[in-house]
């Protein structure tokens, strides 16, 4: 019988990948915010769970044609959004430092979180893989 580590780990891995892009694009706000014109962004993380889930179940969409259109390129930008800003500046950057920190930090600890449930799976495999 062979082990589908993708079943195993369930959504967790892709939750664990959600948090670290969302990581990056809101690092990304953090480092430009005193960047003229630089528009904040963020990602849809709803939308990105989405996708893993419909990906697992077997019921995402397949390119069937040539002449259909390729989704699985619409992947890495499709959830990427712009933020709407509370309060944009003057030189129309619209990135609130405070409020980028508060979801960064909120953001890291749902990463600890899924990780810890990343780890509970792997450690539950190695305890059914040596017997215990």
């Amino acid at each position: 019988m062979a082990i589908s580590l993708d079943k195993a780990l369930g959504i967790h891995q892709h939750a664990l990948e959600g948090r670290v892009r969302r990581a990056e694009v809101l690092a990304n706000n953090l480092a430009n915010a005193d960047t003229p014109g630089y528009k904040a962004r963020d990602v849809d993380f709803q939308a990105m769970m989405q996708k893993a889930q419909d990906s697992m179940s077997g019921f995402g969409m397949t390119r069937t044609h040539e002449s259909h259109m390729d989704t699985s390129s619409m992947g890495a930008d499709s959830e990427l959004l712009y933020r709407v800003p509370h309060q944009p500046s003057v030189d129309g950057n619209t990135v609130d430092a405070q409020q980028e920190q508060t979801r960064f930090m909120r953001n890291a600890m749902d990463y600890q979180a899924s990780f810890q449930f990343l780890d509970g799976k792997v450690s539950g495999i190695k305890k059914a893989l040596s017997g215990q």
